[in-house]
């Protein structure tokens, strides 16, 4: 025998809701098991910046859930292969999933066809991930990445944004993402200089994020208590390499007595 279905009145029809219908029914609707937004872990704030031999991606270490900070030290910026890398923001748990998919393929494509897919292939890729994930990011756990990379074939470094679609814009100069992305794209623009040096654009990619976790409090700046600090990498032509963690540290010594000196702080701390 099969269950009778539930009878309704017409002043409580639920019509086509089915969620209306479940719980006219006595019965748990989606919404019962639904998450918050607030209660995943989001990632923030990356930056990219093009120098004249390749690009810097750099992203700093702190997760956060609404108000609460739920990793110090998680990882942004990943090598997706030899010659390009991936920054992420958003939902941190289906970023980082896309990422290790990303790199799966981009590993099967080169071993079935016995070489890399070009940059522009690689973007076009990460692209479709992106509109694959629309429905989650339509709940809010978007994810919106930095793709860069060295282009082998054009002998220079090249940068993509993206939108929660998986449109996919390619950035001439610089690219930035996260929640602390305004106030690094402000940095950023002051800073930037055409042509410029490897040094330069790290350093400029380190003030960048330093000035927007002063400003935006889901965005995590160097912890020198439990030395952690932002991710910093450069991509050439000889690939990609991640800064040192020691590097990294007495770089952002540096960007912390430029902001003292500022600040118009003596040595001592004390205000002028």
């Amino acid at each position: 025998m099969f269950p009778s279905l539930p009878s309704f009145t017409p002043d409580n029809d639920p019509g086509p809701n089915f969620s209306a219908l479940l719980s006219a029914a006595g019965r748990r609707g989606f919404a019962d098991y639904a998450l918050s937004a607030a209660d995943v872990p989001h990632g923030t704030t990356c930056v990219a910046v093009k120098y004249a031999d390749g690009v810097v991606i750099a992203g700093d270490r702190r997760a956060t859930s609404g108000h609460q900070i739920s990793q110090r030290t998680i990882e942004k910026v990943f090598q997706a292969d030899r010659h390009s890398g991936v920054a992420i923001a958003g939902a941190a748990g289906p970023a980082v999933e896309m990422v290790k998919l990303f790199q799966l393929q981009l590993e099967h494509y080169e071993k079935v066809e016995g070489k890399a897919l070009s940059l522009e292939g690689k973007a076009n890729q990460l692209s479709q991930m992106i509109r694959g994930n629309l429905p989650a990011a339509m709940q809010g756990l978007a994810v919106v990445p930095i793709f860069a990379g060295y282009d082998l074939r054009r002998g220079r470094g090249r940068l993509f944004e993206y939108d929660i679609t998986g449109g996919r814009y390619e950035d001439r100069l610089f690219a930035t993402t996260g929640s602390g992305s305004m106030h690094a794209t402000t940095v950023i623009k002051l800073g930037y200089n055409e042509g410029q040096s490897r040094a330069a654009a790290v350093a400029l990619a380190a003030h960048a994020l330093y000035e927007a976790a002063d400003e935006d409090a889901a965005t995590g700046g160097p912890d020198l208590i439990r030395e952690v600090y932002p991710i910093i990498a450069t991509i050439d032509v000889n690939g990609f390499e991640r800064l040192a963690q020691e590097e990294v540290a007495e770089l952002f010594g540096v960007v912390m007595a430029d902001r003292r000196r500022l600040l118009g702080e003596s040595d001592g701390g004390v205000a002028r």
